[in-house]
């Protein structure tokens, strides 16, 4: 797994994670469950990752969608 993107905005996660669905790339959002141990404050960036060998095409797609 790579990671593509952090944010602790689980906003743009979904976004980017629907934008990366869309162009057939599977991704997954690594520590998403933190905010339980944080208290729900946000202070922890998330991660979206996704396979090595996609690795490459999802980060073209993010830096075209401005969001990379």
């Amino acid at each position: 797994m790579r990671v593509v993107a952090r944010s602790t905005d689980p906003v743009r996660l979904s976004f980017l994670t629907a934008l990366l669905a869309d162009a057939g790339i599977q991704s997954v959002v690594l520590d998403g469950y933190i905010s339980s141990a944080e208290g729900s404050i946000g202070i922890f960036p998330r991660r979206l990752a996704v396979a090595e060998e996609d690795e490459r095409q999802a980060l073209r797609i993010l830096r075209e969608a401005g969001e990379a």
